[in-house]
């Protein structure tokens, strides 16, 4: 059997050996006008009735499905801003991290989202977008207000999907600007789980369990500098590590076999 049959589209090969991911396209040749509205929409409300349908939708999908369970839901404080900064592994981690929250979460998604039906969908959501390998000033300014105004964040310390099926070590500067800015708590939250959730094609429903880990604060600080920015993104995004390795811990522990206890010695 020739190499790439038998390969599998889930980033591994038969046997589990990992495969490489295809390139990411982080350039949206789109102008920055192009998703004004999508800013203002999001600064202006909070999501609205798509949101909550969406959910209604998806929860019952999940919970059967992926056999989902949240842990530690009474870290995410129940009123007031708040950062929940999340490993992504799958487009489904956004659906995963604010499923079992009370609280509306509002997503910093990547531009290229941002179209068709797909669009209108995340523009009631009060999604916003972010153009990434650009300095895009306008996402972190509307989720900075989305944060004054209390409400509740989701971006992702690595800066989009890990391509090494493993939380990364380095982080992006942006979780570490919004938490210094805006003073919020930042919530780390692991989602473990969700690197196999993109194989429903092919029958494949890993269960899914998310994590959330005890508030991080920061004193506030006006206009940080990227230095600052950089040592607060890598604690965030070591306390989500550690958070998903215990995670992972347990899943091995309880996915081993029994090991008999040895007969008792003959006297």
């Amino acid at each position: 059997m020739s190499v790439h049959m038998s390969e599998r589209r889930d980033g591994f090969r038969r046997g589990g050996a990992p495969l490489a991911l295809k390139p990411q396209v982080y350039l949206d040749e789109r102008p920055a006008e192009r998703f004004e509205r999508y800013h203002a929409r999001a600064r202006r409300r909070g999501p609205d009735w798509v949101y909550d349908l969406v959910r209604l939708l998806v929860t019952p999908f999940c919970t059967i499905v992926f056999r989902m369970r949240a842990l530690q839901t009474r870290n995410v404080p129940g009123a007031g801003a708040v950062i929940l900064a999340p490993n992504h592994f799958s487009a489904m981690d956004h659906f995963f991290c604010g499923m079992f929250l009370r609280r509306r979460v509002q997503f910093m998604a990547k531009s290229q989202l941002f179209r068709g039906v797909l669009a209108w969908i995340l523009r009631n959501g009060a999604a916003f977008p972010v153009r990434r390998g650009k300095h895009d000033e306008e996402a972190m300014v509307t989720a900075l207000q989305i944060l004054a105004r209390g409400g509740v964040i989701v971006i992702y310390p690595e800066g989009g999907r890990s391509r090494t099926q493993q939380v990364g070590r380095q982080a992006r500067r942006g979780v570490g600007r919004l938490a210094l800015e805006s003073g919020a708590p930042v919530i780390p939250v692991a989602i473990h789980g969700s690197l196999r959730a993109r194989n429903w094609k092919r029958l494949e429903f890993p269960k899914v369990t998310v994590r959330y880990g005890e508030p991080l604060a920061y004193p506030t600080v006006e206009a940080s500098d990227a230095e600052q920015q950089q040592a607060v993104a890598q604690e965030v995004l070591g306390s989500v590590r550690a958070l998903y390795d215990e995670l992972n811990g347990s899943r091995e522990r309880s996915a081993a076999p029994a090991v008999p206890a040895p007969p008792p010695a003959a006297h």
